[in-house]
């Protein structure tokens, strides 16, 4: 069990993050163990990682801010290996030079500055850029299959949400026309109770757009009277007739 000391570090150390949240690294503690924290590390730009968003994980001892944390990667990247403790200067695998002075925020920095090199380590490997590409690209449909991310990080299932609608209205632009407006909406995750985005479901926007479309027309028929269509095919009758009844 955490001494009192190290909860209320890490309390103070959360709080801070909210209050300055550091670029391209997000972090919270788990709702049940505030020993296990878990973040997302977002790719640099001009660099292999860039757009990828990289979940992993920090285990805490009970001793912290006197001993050092582990820290591994869930997301896959093309620089860690996943689920397998990092080697760091600021990681329990150097205790000897861990100082009590760093933080979640710069635990996090070190790892995220470590991530752009190239330098091996435990728990690193080595992989082609156009690889780690690939990975940043599926890396946040890779990240909201877990029930654990979805959980943490609602944001980030509807920036996925987004992302995924504007592919799919690019997709639909590049279509001809007649195969515009089928039921091949993207499959949208419902972003978990309690956050604030909106739960769209597979094919729900096609079908409402559908169903107000009948609705309009079945509206449209009942408005237009009958007695007025009786009354043109009367004049039009009497039209006709005129030129019978001249001597």
């Amino acid at each position: 069990m955490a001494d009192s000391s190290c909860i209320k570090r890490l309390q103070k150390e959360y709080r801070a993050l909210c209050k300055e949240p550091v670029s391209h690294i997000v972090a919270r503690p788990s709702p049940s163990d505030i020993l296990e924290w878990h973040y997302v590390l977002e790719g640099s730009e001009g660099t292999p990682f860039e757009g990828g968003f990289y979940h992993g994980k920090i285990k805490f001892p009970p001793e912290y801010p006197f001993k050092p944390p582990g820290i591994s990667m869930i997301t896959p990247n093309g620089r860690f290996i996943t689920q397998k403790k990092i080697c760091l200067s600021m990681s329990d695998f150097h205790p000897e030079s861990w100082n009590p002075m760093w933080s979640v925020s710069s635990i996090l920095t070190g790892l995220l500055s470590f991530m752009m090199d190239n330098s091996p380590t435990t728990g690193s490997v080595s992989t082609t850029a156009a690889e780690k590409q690939r990975l940043a690209k599926a890396s946040l449909a890779f990240n909201c299959k877990s029930p654990v991310f979805r959980k943490m990080f609602p944001d980030y299932i509807e920036k996925y949400n987004q992302r995924q609608l504007a592919e799919q209205s690019v997709s639909n632009r590049s279509l001809p026309a007649h195969q515009k407006g089928d039921d091949s909406s993207p499959l949208l995750l419902a972003v978990p109770a309690g956050s604030n985005g909106t739960v769209l479901q597979e094919g729900q926007v096609n079908g409402e757009i559908r169903n107000e479309a009948v609705k309009n027309n079945k509206k449209g028929s009942k408005n237009f009277p009958v007695w007025l269509l009786f009354v043109l095919f009367s004049i039009f009758g009497a039209v006709m007739a005129l030129p019978l009844l001249q001597p």
